[in-house]
């Protein structure tokens, strides 16, 4: 036990070597499964709808918001 908390005392974490190297692994895993399913998310999200305009510009932007306003004048 004695030896345990020396060995210990050489970290601002408190933890060990070995310790720290399966924290490091898990944290590492779980940060590229996150990236991964982020960089996925936004994939997805730039083929359903692009954040820079094509060629004909917002136009596609402009006709959603005109229907918007149409549909929500027609239930008014």
């Amino acid at each position: 036990m004695a030896d345990n908390a020396n060995e210990r005392t050489g970290s601002l974490t408190g933890l060990s070597a070995s310790e720290a190297q399966a924290f490091h692994k898990l944290f590492m895993l779980s940060f590229i499964i996150f990236t991964l399913i982020a960089v996925g998310a936004h994939f997805l999200v730039w083929s359903w709808r692009p954040w820079i305009p094509g060629p004909n510009g917002y136009a596609m932007v402009e006709d959603t918001l005109r229907l918007a306003s149409a549909l929500v004048s027609f239930k008014a």
